[in-house]
């Protein structure tokens, strides 16, 4: 069976973990390769909810090693909280299972300080990060000065990059952001030695791991974080990630070649959504884009902030599906779409009378546009019950074909409920 890499294909927030959640089942290993705990993976089984940052979602199985690889940024605070949280629910029994790479990146608490003063400083310009100190975590790491998980086992060598790093950081913080409080080297060396203690168990070589697991015939499911249009280099710049979202980086964020990469699962919400500053075409700033916000309880996993909401864009779908070089298709909330009597797809943008079917690389077309809608027919009867895909309204069964017209390529699955169980597997990735 193949190895899959699942990804988002909007800007966040398309229902990954529970995608990977359903088909860990199919998989040896789940691999976390990007992002840190500014990601919310929401994953509800027999009624109970859980919110994972940073611990991949396959976590919830038995028997399946997790590994979070070096392209994540691992604040070790919350990745202990999560730990603790999961062997408290009953899951993670065998410490085994779950492995962290010894080149992750670290984010310590002045990270998150310069987050939360760069963003004050932005003013109107702000982007709107969680202030859980990403960026400045990837700064550092792009700088050849950052501090990874394996430095947490030395002492000396976690003072000599804290004394480095302090000395800018505080800096940063005092004279520029004009912030009373800065870091010590000594509180900052016991906090982050602390969790390495704590942490070392976990640790391990995740590129040979990974590698060894898929030489021996083992499957791995590949889950990214955040979604296409937050990418760095790919998504609508400023207004994204720091780090690579799309499929090409689960090689690079894991240490495993592409060629051992063989299927990409993107999934796509049945409306569209964002959190954060940033433009957005087809954003409902009326009672529709409200009731979608309130239905499909668009508030965010990890902040819980209110998500954007807005119709599906065809256009940012085409454009995240040749970045991905996706295979497989995955729907998730369709259900939150019944009971509007009439529902809208954007197929193009308008910008000074010419019409633009591609994603425009233009951010002064692309801010500016309108967007240019097909209409189709809603429907109101429930569909959360439903488990076979031909059972589903004739409404909502012409709208799903319809977004694969638009797209080129099949629905693999299509989620028809929040649970687990509310799901129609149409295809699976793992055997095809």
């Amino acid at each position: 069976m193949p190895n899959v890499v699942v990804v988002g294909l909007q800007w966040g927030d398309e229902g990954k973990g529970k995608v990977v959640d359903i088909y860990t089942q199919f998989a040896d290993l789940v691999v976390r390769f990007q992002g840190g705990s500014n990601a919310g993976h929401t994953i509800i089984v027999d009624d109970v909810k859980t919110v994972l940052h940073l611990l991949p979602s396959g976590i919830l199985h038995q028997n399946k090693i997790c590994v979070i690889g070096s392209g994540v940024t691992v604040d070790p605070d919350i990745l202990w909280q999560e730990i603790e949280a999961v062997k408290q629910s009953g899951h993670l029994s065998d410490e085994s299972l779950l492995r962290i790479s010894y080149e992750a990146a670290v984010i310590s608490r002045y990270h998150k300080a310069l987050d939360d003063a760069s963003e004050q400083s932005m003013g109107e310009r702000k982007i709107g990060t969680t202030k859980r100190g990403i960026g400045p975590s990837y700064e550092e790491r792009v700088a050849r000065r950052g501090i990874r998980i394996k430095d947490l086992l030395s002492r000396k060598t976690l003072e000599e990059k804290l004394r480095h790093n302090l000395k800018y950081a505080n800096f940063l913080l005092k004279e520029y952001y004009q912030v009373s409080d800065t870091f010590s080297v000594e509180d900052e060396l016991d906090y982050l030695c602390e969790f390495g203690k704590k942490l070392k168990p976990f640790m391990e070589d995740t590129s040979l791991l990974v590698y060894s697991e898929i030489k021996r015939g083992r499957n791995v499911l590949f889950e990214g974080a955040q979604g296409t249009m937050l990418d760095l280099d790919y998504g609508t710049y400023p207004f994204v990630t720091s780090s690579n979202t799309i499929a090409g980086a689960a090689s690079t964020g894991t240490g495993v070649g592409p060629g051992m990469i063989e299927r990409v699962l993107g999934i796509v919400k049945a409306y569209t959504t964002r959190v954060g500053m940033g433009p957005f075409p087809t954003e409902l700033e009326d009672e529709v884009g409200q009731r979608l916000r309130d239905v499909g309880k668009e508030y965010g996993a990890t902040t819980g902030r209110p998500r954007r909401c807005g119709w599906l864009d065809a256009v940012l779908l085409r454009y995240a599906l040749r970045l991905n070089g996706v295979t497989n298709l995955a729907l998730t909330k369709l259900d939150v779409l019944t009971g509007l009597p009439k529902i809208k797809i954007c197929t193009g943008y308008k910008y000074q009378g010419k019409i633009y079917d591609e994603y425009p690389y233009s951010e002064t077309v692309f801010n500016n546009s309108e967007p240019v809608y097909e209409e189709l027919a809603g429907w109101s009867e429930p569909i959360g019950e439903i488990r076979d895909f031909d059972e589903l309204p004739a409404a909502a069964k012409r709208y799903v074909r319809r977004i694969e017209d638009l797209a080129g390529i099949k629905f693999s699955f299509v989620s028809v409920g929040p649970k687990r169980g509310d799901s129609l597997v149409l295809r699976n990735p793992f055997r095809e």
